[in-house]
């Protein structure tokens, strides 16, 4: 079950895990968004939950999760496993519907790095039940063959001095066929780390959900 008050630490049980997950429901919250995190990242990744901030602020719930649990993400193989990571997030997205205070809210995805694949491939496999996606550095690239399937509206955001990645979701951009911006922040590395630039990142991802996230239905 989960708790009454809108910050909860929650325990996400799935078939062969349990997943430890930070849940933030403001009053009236018109969607929810799941985070995907990159390779040796965390719910406790400090550029996503300055990012949930910001979208928390806009009236969007917000749920960032363990992907892996701590024995599983000390294998270098079971980070980079998009497949694993894909599946772990839609069995947490099917949990998270059954859940009453979340259940009738729309859905969306921020995926990070590696993160941005499995939020991709799991938006190909729910199609329309996912409203919208955003890709933060993210490696589009890992789930080329599944982009075509993609129906959410797409925002992939990299920094201006990312070279290789830039490149990496200029081909997947290619492969897209829904709604699609790429967002290229000036001045920006892979971390966003400049002053600035996770700013930057958290306002267009904010502007960009707000765009395609709708109320609760009553």
């Amino acid at each position: 079950m989960l708790l009454e008050e809108k910050h909860k630490t929650i325990e996400i049980p799935l078939n062969q895990v349990v997943l430890k997950g930070n849940l933030f429901i403001p009053e009236n919250a018109r969607a929810l968004v799941l985070f995907s995190h990159g390779s040796g990242s965390s719910r406790l990744s400090p550029r996503n939950n300055y990012v949930a901030g910001v979208l928390q602020h806009e009236g969007l719930a917000t749920l960032l999760f363990d992907l892996l649990t701590e024995e599983e993400d000390r294998l270098y193989k079971t980070r980079f496993n998009i497949d694993l990571l894909t599946q772990r997030l839609i069995e947490v997205t099917e949990w998270i519907k059954t859940q009453k205070e979340t259940k009738g809210l729309q859905l969306a995805y921020f995926g990070a790095s590696t993160g941005a694949a499995s939020a991709l491939s799991a938006a190909a496999y729910f199609g329309d039940e996912i409203a919208a996606v955003v890709s933060r550095g993210g490696r589009p690239d890992l789930a080329m063959s599944e982009l075509y399937k993609v129906t959410a509206p797409t925002l992939l955001i990299v920094g201006g001095w990312d070279k290789v990645v830039i490149v990496l979701n200029q081909k997947a951009y290619g492969n897209l066929r829904c709604e699609k911006k790429l967002e290229i922040i000036p001045g920006a590395t892979h971390l966003f780390e400049e002053s600035g630039k996770l700013e930057a990142v958290a306002a267009v991802s904010a502007k960009w959900f707000t765009k395609h996230l709708q109320p609760k239905k009553s």
